[in-house]
């Protein structure tokens, strides 16, 4: 069986219906044990229905773009393993680079040199990296989550000192110092991709700001991610 077949088999498929089956059924009860204790501590269920109908709308924006992320890891990855990575836990930017460091990791030059090999021990390595990456995060989390959260809390309401938003723009930098290196020291359609979705946002964030349309703002993310992935495409075309 090889790589092809593995990221399509049907006992993949299986093992990611399962697993969603059982997030979507944790969400519902969460659901309603929520909507049940703001009727407890005496909210109108009108007023809460409105606030998950409100809810729904402006997930609909962001989810676009992620289904065209979706679309975008299926052509490396087959279907079932990017449905379950961008329906559970995974963001479309780390998966794509967590794909390109394995098949890298591995020898290939390229994702397409990559499938041509169809070498079922590069998916596995794939799998194993976009996984097991993600865990350090809850293995600090689960320790020290909590009272990273209330630090984070306590010294944001201090109005006497800046060390709240010290920290919390701190998180930000240190995201960007691991993402934007990878993105701008890679191949010119990268970097052309990436700046282009920077000048997105800054003009996006500027006109909700110029028109006062605050709504805008809750977008940014979605759109640019949208235009960013088109404008991929454009350069592709031009620097290849």
């Amino acid at each position: 069986m090889g790589y092809k077949e593995i990221a399509g088999s049907p006992l993949l498929y299986i093992l990611v219906a399962v697993g969603l089956l059982y997030i979507i059924g944790f969400a519902a009860l969460f659901l309603k044990k929520s909507f049940n204790r703001c009727v407890e501590l005496g909210m109108e269920k009108a007023a809460v229905i409105n606030v998950i109908k409100s809810s729904v709308v402006y997930s609909i924006v962001p989810s676009i773009a992620i289904v065209i992320g979706f679309f975008s890891l299926t052509t490396v990855l087959g279907i079932p393993w990017p449905w379950w990575r961008l329906s559970v836990i995974g963001s479309v930017s780390y998966e794509l680079m967590a794909a390109d460091m394995a098949a890298k990791g591995m020898g290939y030059v390229t994702t397409a040199e990559m499938l041509a090999a169809n070498d079922p021990k590069v998916f596995g390595a794939m799998m194993i990296i976009m996984s097991l990456g993600m865990l350090g995060g809850f293995f600090v989390l689960i320790p020290f989550g909590k009272k990273i959260t209330s630090g984070l809390m306590k010294a944001r309401s201090n109005t006497n000192s800046t060390w709240g938003i010290v920290m919390n723009n701190a998180f930000m930098l240190t995201l960007a110092a691991v993402f934007i290196p990878f993105m701008l020291l890679g191949d010119p359609v990268q970097m052309a991709t990436f700046l282009t979705s920077v000048l997105i946002a800054l003009g996006i964030s500027f006109l909700a700001k110029k028109l006062k349309a605050a709504w805008l703002s809750n977008f940014i993310m979605a759109i640019t991610l949208i235009l960013g992935m088109a404008s991929s495409i454009v350069w592709t075309s031009i620097l290849k």
